[in-house]
């Protein structure tokens, strides 16, 4: 039979929309950058140059999508904590280059898994005591030779009190750390692990921690953190310190100074290496990006966010409105490095840090058991407990310790218990309670969140650091901010309130509690595990 001029037409323009479209699925599939598994891990793809970055590289990140566009290069840089990366590698994730805070991070990369080559150092950050300059001028280190025996006398004497990032999250709380501990065990040659079993400068560190009062899960936080709290002091990178004092004078606020220990700083030197998937494209990519980097236009961006960009990091030329002298800021002076030791010791040096060096916490947790929860939420809940609270948390070396206090508070439309614990048996037995109970009710998040203040406010500041670890999948409707506000206001010290958000819980309210408190939120949405993970870096 035949067909109609119409029929015909419209069967020709169906074949023509069908292959339109599968032309175009294609394309988009094949422009794909990444896409996430279940995991959240990001998949390899050849068609992009992969970079994994740092997070205190991601203030270049707009810089280097405009190079990549006038240079009609796909380059998709994915950003996270340094430690991290090293792990992320380790477990098989591909990328193209590698671009971190600290060389040290590089050997910590299985070279039998990736193969790293052509590593260049792109800048140079001190790591540096910002002490406040009022104070810095009381403990006469203004202007003067100061030594690291100083800062550590000063500190284990009570009259001085600092910040940092955490040792066994972030690099410059590494960093620092392992400074503190070669400048302690006498500036030795090199760090060996007979000297970490040395019981008198495992006192001596123990004592350096406990004039420790806030810790940070990450460097930029440990910024905001310092600038909206009131502390004399901070360890972290030069370039943070001035970063710091930028927002501290748009505030009227009393500048930190700089202080180099003339026995040795720990210097980061942000390399960026090749990772060869064999494929000569890539590498003509990341030799462009690389000199991009290390180009005078490159070099003056790096060095407007305060790192060193000068060979040996001495100049008499550095832009004195950055590099700030009134701040203590030496770029003149050469400052002599402290040697690293070997990956292995590093990662014995950190563990040793978390079982017994750090000063112990008090921390409460404040679980949602309302009726919302129910099904896979407390599921979820109850996994990522059973990581925290156990040996699983060793992965990432944030499990307590027999001298941390741990208290839950399971809340629905009220409060009726407190489960508490001091050692390991403590916690299996706050771990049962958690797997045995059921949710139901309401979400009384706010009377929850004072009780656990209520718990910590009375705690001595020189033996524990406190928090308040918040989880919710909704709305808290019993009791109000107000009437939480009210009640921080009798508070003598700050205590953070860290808030985990997960499936409809309402940021607005989480967001107003870590305002309150100079907290902070984390997103629970992609996997509780791994936001408790992270929020233990924070206390």
């Amino acid at each position: 039979m035949k067909k109609k001029n119409g029929e015909n037409n419209g069967w020709i323009i169906g074949i023509i929309i069908v292959s339109l479209l599968v032309i175009f699925s294609n394309m988009v599939d094949n422009d794909r950058d990444y896409y996430e598994t279940d995991d959240n891990e990001y998949q390899y793809s050849r068609r992009v140059f992969s970079v994994i970055a740092s997070s205190e590289n991601e203030v270049l990140d707009t810089k280097i999508k405009e190079f990549a566009m006038k240079n009609d290069l796909k380059i998709d840089i994915v950003y996270d904590d340094t430690l991290k990366i090293t792990k992320r590698l380790n477990r098989g994730e591909k990328f193209d280059a590698v671009w971190l805070s600290n060389s040290i991070w590089m050997y910590a990369v299985d070279s039998n898994k990736v193969k790293i080559s052509d590593t260049k150092s792109t800048s140079i950050n001190p790591i540096v005591f910002g002490i406040r300059k009022n104070k810095a001028n009381e403990l006469g280190f203004v202007d003067k030779t100061v030594y690291t025996k100083d800062i550590v006398n000063a500190v284990q004497s009570g009259k001085l009190k600092f910040s940092m990032s955490n040792p066994v999250t972030t690099n410059s709380g590494a960093s620092a750390y392992l400074g503190i501990l070669t400048t302690l065990a006498g500036n030795p040659e090199v760090l060996t692990s007979e000297m970490l079993k040395n019981e008198d400068l495992k006192e001596k560190l123990k004592t350096f921690f406990t004039g420790l009062e806030r810790s940070s899960g990450d460097e930029d936080y440990l910024e905001d953190m310092f600038v909206n709290g009131d502390y004399e002091a901070v360890f972290t990178y030069e370039s943070s310190i001035i970063n710091i004092n930028k927002k501290l004078q748009s505030k009227n606020k009393d500048i930190l100074y700089a202080v180099y220990p003339v026995d040795g700083v720990s210097i980061s030197d942000s390399p960026i290496g090749y990772i060869d998937q064999k494929d000569e494209n890539k590498k003509e990519t990341y030799d462009k990006l690389v000199s991009f980097l290390l180009s005078k236009e490159g070099q003056k961006l790096l060095a407007n966010m305060g790192r060193r960009t000068w060979y040996g990091g001495v100049t008499d030329k550095a832009d004195t409105k950055i590099f700030n002298p009134d701040w203590g800021i030496d770029t003149k002076r050469y400052i002599s490095p402290l040697k690293y030791p070997s990956t292995a010791v590093i990662k014995e040096a950190l563990m040793l840090y978390q079982e017994s060096l750090r000063k112990p916490v008090h921390v409460v947790f404040c679980l949602d058991f309302s009726g919302s929860m129910a099904g896979d939420g407390i599921a979820d809940l109850r996994d990522a407990m059973d990581f925290i609270l156990t040996e699983r948390a060793e992965e990432e070396m944030l499990q307590f310790s027999d001298g941390d206090l741990v208290d839950v508070i399971p809340f629905s439309s009220g409060y009726d218990t407190v489960w508490k614990s001091s050692n390991a048996e403590g916690l299996k037995e706050i771990l049962n309670n958690i797997k045995t109970k059921d949710p139901e009710g309401a979400t009384a998040l706010y009377p929850a969140a004072q009780k656990a203040l209520s718990l910590l406010r009375s705690e001595d500041r020189n033996k524990y650091n406190t928090s308040v670890i918040v989880m919710t999948d909704g709305k808290g409707n019993i009791g109000s901010l107000e009437e939480l506000k009210e009640y921080y206001k009798t508070l003598e010290e700050e205590i953070p309130i860290y808030s985990i958000k997960f499936a409809r819980a309402d940021e607005k309210q989480l967001q107003e509690m870590a305002t309150l408190s100079n907290g902070k939120i984390f997103d629970g949405t992609n996997g509780l595990i791994d936001a408790f993970t992270e929020v233990r870096g924070y206390n």
